[in-house]
């Protein structure tokens, strides 16, 4: 078991011991000699003053010193703390053990113990953490692929029944059971996607981006899409002027592609898109006339994807602002 001391009774003991005993010991050698000087008449009252004064001086001296000594000591190892806990602070990871006296175990090597355990902890809480977050990635990359398999099973079967002859409920039924497993395919899409984003392979290289390009890129790839499902679309893309952001292309194109898709997912019934780039307060604009994001449906299906999106704008220091209700959702892409 370790023994604990105090470092500032120490610090008491050993300076007001310093400034007691010497008086006491000139007490008790004046009461020595003047009893063994009795009998004589003159004492000498001017000398002891000056013994008096040049102890008195030396005291204090001597404790100033001693202070000094004691409290730059002090200063020092409360600096290696400090030192330890800036650096870790600076370059971001977790600081190392400091060394501690296990025979002293004084108040500054109790809190560097009481440090050493706080680090101890919070390595085996990340290294927890890291291991739960492969076993999490691992579990879903393999969850992904392991059902579509049987997705693919089931579309084959529903194929098969439409060839065969059943009743119009029959054909309502299928076609939704169809429509679903295209859901839950997409959503496994995204889910694996984010998974594989989160775990860093899909590698961020950012340059300088033209954004009214790579606006009009988007909008013209998915143009038959939304003709093709009777959305009209309301553009407003400056050809002559555009602005620049610090981004990755494939991630903003990916960002664009999910806003889009959810545009057709889930508000393809409002028939209407209004896609702005706005070059003067350097923003991206993309609004429909959907259900709104308070839709089951649409939370269903674009959750995956919206927190994908929002990790690729968080890390290009972008943000997305959100504006839904029943008569549709706009989307406000600018700098963060």
């Amino acid at each position: 078991m370790k023994h604990t001391r105090s470092l500032f009774r120490r610090f008491l003991k050993v300076h007001f011991l310093f400034i007691f005993l010497p008086p006491i010991m000139l007490i008790f050698i004046s009461a020595f000699f003047g009893v063994s000087n009795t009998h004589e008449k003159n004492v000498n009252t001017l000398n002891l003053f000056y013994v008096s004064v040049l102890l008195f001086g030396f005291i204090m001296v001597a404790f100033v010193i001693l202070s000094w000594l004691f409290f730059l000591k002090l200063q020092k190892r409360l600096a290696r703390l400090q030192e330890v806990m800036s650096s870790s602070a600076k370059n971001n990871s977790f600081p190392k053990p400091i060394s501690v006296q296990a025979d002293r175990m004084d108040e500054i090597d109790q809190l560097g113990s009481s440090f050493n355990w706080m680090i101890q902890q919070l390595e085996d809480s990340r290294k927890r953490e890291y291991e739960e977050e492969l076993l999490r990635k691992r579990l879903i990359a393999n969850l992904s692929h392991d059902l579509r398999t049987p997705l693919t099973i089931l579309r084959g079967h529903v194929t098969r029944l439409n060839k065969e002859s059943i009743s119009l409920e029959g054909q309502n039924s299928l076609a939704e059971i169809n429509h679903t497993i295209s859901r839950v395919g997409d959503l496994m899409d995204d889910l694996l996607s984010y998974t594989l984003l989160t775990s860093g392979k899909h590698p961020y290289q950012s340059i300088a981006t033209d954004i009214g390009r790579l606006v009009r890129a988007s909008v013209a790839a998915w143009y038959p899409l939304f003709e093709e499902k009777e959305i009209q679309l309301d553009v407003d893309l400056p050809t002559e002027e555009t602005f620049y952001w610090e981004a990755d292309p494939k991630w903003m194109t990916r960002v664009l592609d999910n806003l889009f898709q959810n545009i057709i997912r889930h508000a393809a019934e409002g028939k209407y898109t209004n896609i702005v780039v706005d070059v003067e307060k350097e923003l991206i604009m993309v609004a429909d006339r959907g259900p709104g994001m308070d839709n089951s449906s649409y939370e269903g299906g674009a959750g995956i994807g919206l927190s994908t999106s929002n990790y690729m704008l968080k890390r290009m220091k972008l943000k997305a602002e959100f504006t839904s209700n029943e008569n549709g959702t706009r989307v406000a892409i600018g700098r963060a």
